[in-house]
């Protein structure tokens, strides 16, 4: 049994990892988006409103991927505790996890 304990915990521990960096390249491309949209819209031949809805929906996008960012960051953190829980004292692998953000502020609705 405690094999199979240890099987899964490797299992979990790099499967959260992933989902973890995921979110982080999620948000860095929004970013990398958000600047291109502002850099086309500084063009004298744009309108300087053009693609307001637009960078607006993408922020709450950003707020969104933030909001998961923490989500998963707690979801680790917990499984840290069932690590020790359920396996000892740490073996060196748990992640570091303090403090523990809190969730953003929610943003105003676009239409």
């Amino acid at each position: 049994m405690p094999n199979r304990i240890a099987a899964d915990a490797l299992s979990i521990r790099k499967q959260i990892r992933e989902a973890e960096a995921v979110t982080d390249e999620a948000m860095a491309a929004c970013a990398k988006l958000k600047q291109t949209m502002l850099r086309a819209r500084q063009n004298p031949d744009v309108n300087v409103d053009a693609g307001q809805k637009a960078m607006m929906r993408l922020m709450q996008a950003e707020h969104q991927g933030l909001a998961m960012s923490t989500s998963l960051l707690r979801v680790h953190e917990e499984l840290n505790r069932l690590s020790r829980e359920y396996m000892g004292p740490g073996d060196g692998a748990e992640t570091e996890l303090t403090p523990t953000a809190e969730y953003p502020v929610e943003l105003a609705s676009v239409d």
